[in-house]
């Protein structure tokens, strides 16, 4: 959403999103891949302040999406709710639609790993997930819906608003106030903006996180081998950055 908006700094952002860091330390969402549908050279539009869009061109392959109109939408979504500022990239320059495409093409998509047997009831906020869709479902469900109420609220495609009227639509997610079959919009969101911080914030190996720039953007090292060598130490320790698929086994 838009910081102004809320009385937030992006800096304020990214001190309550601490927790996702740390969350990620232990696994968070990332599971096994799945498939590869590589579109080389795809280009995403991004946004900056003001509805101003501009495309970033990448060589990156998708996974899960099939069209780049829904990988878009996705991509303007994310963005919103992670925005780029003067501190660093937003969800797009991190990489954090690709990480959302490739775990939805894999186990966390299928939620393959959870019981996904009825009945279904609305669950409590303390309960973990509660859809009878996939998250796969669930994500391409959102995307056309983000659409339909692009249409009906502004007759233009999700990509062409401006960002207070993205702000809108996801605003209008976030309260419940879209239908959606199987899920509410709500609880839609919560999954969105949950799969943003981990591709924002997980190791740049499963593709979100590039050039570890949330890292940075938060003095985080990265999950370091181990610490045996300096632990004893009383000096204050800083570590290089390093990524899982920099180290050494």
């Amino acid at each position: 959403m838009a910081d102004d908006k809320k009385g937030l700094s992006r800096r304020d952002f990214l001190k309550t999103t601490g927790v996702a860091t740390g969350a990620l330390v232990g696994g968070g969402l990332i599971g096994g891949l799945v498939g590869y549908n590589v579109k080389k050279e795809g280009k995403v539009a991004g946004t900056k302040g003001g509805g101003e869009t501009h495309e970033v061109a990448n060589n990156r392959g998708l996974m899960f999406f099939q069209t780049m109109a829904e990988f878009n939408v996705l991509s303007q979504a994310v963005e919103r709710i992670f925005p780029e500022d003067d501190l660093g990239p937003g969800a797009i320059g991190l990489g954090v639609p690709y990480f959302i495409d490739n775990q939805l093409a894999g186990n966390y998509g299928s939620n393959v790993k959870e019981y996904m047997q009825g009945p279904f009831f609305a669950g409590e906020s303390t309960q973990g997930y509660q859809s009878s869709l996939t998250r796969a479902e669930m994500f391409r469900q959102g995307i056309l819906k983000m659409e339909e109420e692009a249409k009906k609220r502004f007759d233009k495609k999700f990509v062409q608003l401006e960002g207070s009227q993205m702000d809108e639509i996801i605003t209008a997610f976030q309260k419940n106030e879209v239908e959606m079959r199987g899920v509410s919009s709500e609880y839609f969101f919560k999954v969105l903006r949950q799969a943003t911080l981990e591709g924002a914030y997980a190791d740049p190996i499963y593709n979100g996180n590039i050039n570890m720039e949330a890292w940075r953007m938060k003095d985080f090292p990265g999950n370091q081998m181990t610490y045996l060598a300096d632990i004893e130490s009383e000096k204050f320790m800083k570590y290089d950055l390093k990524s899982l698929s920099n180290m050494e086994h």
